[in-house]
């Protein structure tokens, strides 16, 4: 078996990302069955390897895990072809319903069609809690973790990279103290692959560790990552809304471990209380969109990027600023998912079967479960109420909602649409399109 030529790589990737919705789970699923189980491009213990790696980056493991992929079947041409595709469509959709959004709006069925979609995100951020935790709680140990977790971000507003960092060390140190609660699992036996056969030939050269190729991939990715900021900076000052937007997302670039739930309360919260660029309502409405679409989650912060500059356009067409200002945060928020791969790909496998680093997934996987969690109740009460107020009593945190301002018709919908995704097992889109006629039906209804 060889590996793939070009044209059939980017047939396969392309169908690939065209398939990716359902967040990471249902990408990671797709990659699976067409790259494991048909086109036995990689071994189901690679496949695992890989992706217990991807985890470990920050940003999107499953567009990551596209490009770790393809890099090592068609090297860095093959990496940069396979990552582009999965996020390209999403991201001309994304910004097609931005500028919808953005311009249209205040019109009837547009925000109709918005305030049904956001009631079934509810649901879907729910079994998203619900499907995380089955797979990694699975002791008490691990549920510990997840609690301390949750407890730490809600309550006390513990940055994400501290819990990231401290739920690795507990795992570290757990598997030291308590082996059996903390060791992996064992990978599934080879079942063969054209990746597999040709390192067991040597035939990957590119996959082989050196210090020259690391040091002119973090040069090229760097320049490619920093040089439009060093340019804005140079010419706009740092207090213009590109600057902030292109710093902003950088940081969040290297912090959103766990995936775009993980780190999406972060980012709702600072972009609304800090920045004020958007409401918490709309923070919904972008998941939303990117629900509906393929690609990442993630790429719900193009929406924020286009709105942030749409409403801040200085002396640009509005549109034309929220178009700039959505390329600018799609750019730094993937220009690095490539460094993190084209530089540490090489050494992946050196760490096949390290148990140390499996077992700080574990604890990580655990945490986000906790994260999670507090990205759905953070949006829970945004979604069904129309004020919740933030208090502090000493160094704890509350969120208090205002109890006659509660949509009930949200929560009706988003009730129907909990129960259609965890009793019936009905589909994300299928939930999505109905919650949005739903919506449509009550505020035409209501008016």
């Amino acid at each position: 078996m060889t590996a793939p030529g070009m044209g059939e790589a980017f047939r396969v990737w392309l169908k690939v990302a065209l398939l990716s919705f359902g967040g990471p789970a249902g990408q990671i699923a797709v990659m699976h069955r067409i790259l494991v189980d048909e086109k036995r491009w990689i071994s189901e213990a690679r496949f695992l390897h890989a992706l217990n790696y991807c985890m470990l980056l920050p940003g999107p493991e499953a567009q990551q895990l596209a490009t770790y992929v393809g890099w090592l079947l068609n090297r860095t041409a093959g990496g940069l072809m396979a990552g582009i595709l999965f996020i390209a469509p999403g991201a001309i959709v994304i910004l097609v319903l931005s500028i919808l959004y953005a311009g249209y709006q205040d019109l009837r069925f547009v925000d109709a069609l918005f305030f049904g979609i956001k009631a079934a995100v509810l649901a879907i951020v729910v079994e998203a809690v619900l499907k995380i935790g089955k797979r990694a709680l699975k002791n008490g140990v691990m549920v510990t973790i997840a609690a301390g977790a949750f407890i730490g971000i809600f309550f006390f507003a513990v940055p994400f990279p501290i819990i990231v960092i401290a739920a690795a060390a507990s795992g570290i140190i757990g598997l030291k103290l308590r082996p059996a609660v903390f060791a992996p699992t064992k990978a599934a036996a080879e079942n063969g692959g054209a990746v597999d056969e040709a390192l067991e030939r040597n035939g990957l050269a590119h996959a082989e560790p050196s210090l020259a190729r690391a040091a002119r991939v973090l040069a090229i990715c760097l320049t490619l990552w920093l040089g439009p900021l060093i340019a804005i900076y140079a010419l706009l000052g740092p207090a213009h809304v590109y600057f902030q937007e292109g710093l902003f997302f950088s940081k969040m670039a290297v912090v959103t471990f766990g995936g775009a739930y993980a780190v999406l309360a972060y980012v709702a919260q600072q972009a609304v209380d800090n920045y004020g660029w958007l409401a918490p309502g709309e923070m919904l409405d972008g998941l939303g969109m990117a629900e509906t679409t393929p690609g990442p989650l993630i790429m719900v912060l193009q929406f924020v990027g286009f709105l942030a500059a749409y409403r801040n356009p200085g002396g640009l067409d509005p549109m034309l600023a929220g178009v700039l200002g959505a390329a600018l945060t799609t750019w730094v928020t993937f220009v690095p998912c490539f460094l993190w791969i084209f530089l540490g790909g090489p050494y992946v496998e050196k760490l096949r079967g390290n148990r140390v680093l499996s077992a700080a997934l574990s604890a990580i996987t655990a945490a986000v479960v906790g994260v999670v969690l507090n990205l759905a109740i953070w949006f829970a009460l945004h979604v069904a109420f129309a004020e919740v107020a933030e208090r502090h009593v000493s160094v704890v945190r509350l969120y208090i909602p205002a109890f006659e301002t509660i949509d009930w018709a949200t929560l009706v919908i988003a009730l129907a649409a909990l129960i259609a995704t965890l009793r019936f097992k009905v589909g994300m889109i299928p939930t999505l399109l109905t919650s949005a006629a739903v919506g449509i039906a009550w505020q035409y209804a209501a008016t």
